[in-house]
């Protein structure tokens, strides 16, 4: 029995130690959270600095701090801050080779945050991956697809890839052709678009809307369309000319060609 109780109080210290460096884990990391939130809206609250800037300074605190408890932790243990320094640059080069991925991708956020390819709420394709950007922290960029996935890309992938960003600029250009029968009037199908165009107020007049010639196709006479709308409405103001167009070309008598199979029955 006594040499239980030896026993027990041998372990005591170190039973206690791991009391408090749990104690004070679970609290520093419940801290860096709250911190890192009140960061980031501190922040966003602010009109005259950009979301994206908000949330990578977060994250960047909340892993400082992170890393601040880690010390603390170890420094409860014994582990005194030089002796932690001097264990690190030991096994510095260990690693830096384990983790170079994770480091590539700290990196590559530096650079995004400071060049601003794309920023949150803008829709991007980063390498053939398309989506709205969510979050941009200092490991990862996390897009949503129109249909409401998520999807994570490591910053260091996103800063080497060929980033298109389709919100980057007010307008943009929605392109749209429309095919008539080679027997109809090119000039009356040019002015029943140019009508409608001119119609929609989501259409700009600068630069006017553009409607031309631009093939000859097997079945039909192509009208290219060019017109100018705010990049918000692109995919509205796409939608609506195209069903406009073709109840328009229906009421006026313009034909759209469209692939058709004819039947020749030959009697004996």
């Amino acid at each position: 029995m006594n040499q239980i109780i030896e026993q027990a109080g041998a372990y005591w210290p170190l039973m206690l130690n791991g009391a408090k460096a749990l104690v004070v884990l679970i609290l520093g990391w419940i801290a860096a959270g709250m911190v890192s939130r009140a960061i980031r809206r501190r922040i966003n609250a602010t009109p005259e600095i950009d979301a994206t800037l908000g949330n990578f300074a977060a994250s960047m605190v909340r892993w400082v701090l992170i890393a601040v408890v880690l010390i603390a932790v170890l420094g409860i243990f014994g582990i005194q801050a030089t002796s932690l320094v001097a264990m690190m640059g030991a096994a510095t080069l260990a690693i830096g080779l384990a983790l170079q991925g994770t480091l590539s991708d700290l990196a590559a956020g530096f650079m995004l945050v400071l060049f601003r390819p794309y920023k949150i709420g803008q829709f991007v394709d980063i390498g053939g991956t398309s989506g709205t950007v969510k979050d941009l922290n200092l490991f990862v960029t996390e897009l949503a697809t129109p249909d409401n996935v998520q999807i994570i890309v490591p910053n260091g992938q996103a800063w080497g890839a060929i980033i298109t960003n389709f919100s980057h600029h007010d307008t943009r250009r929605v392109d749209l052709v429309f095919g008539i029968d080679y027997g109809d009037d090119i000039e009356a199908a040019k002015a029943i678009i140019l009508r409608l165009a001119n119609a929609d107020s989501r259409i700009h007049q600068q630069p006017e809307p553009w409607v031309r010639v631009t093939n000859l196709g097997d079945s039909s006479v192509d009208l290219s369309t060019r017109i100018w709308c705010a990049a918000a409405d692109y995919w509205e103001v796409k939608f609506a000319m195209t069903q406009a167009v073709k109840e328009a070309f229906d009421a006026e008598g313009i034909s759209i060609p469209y692939p058709h199979t004819v039947e020749i029955q030959r009697q004996a």
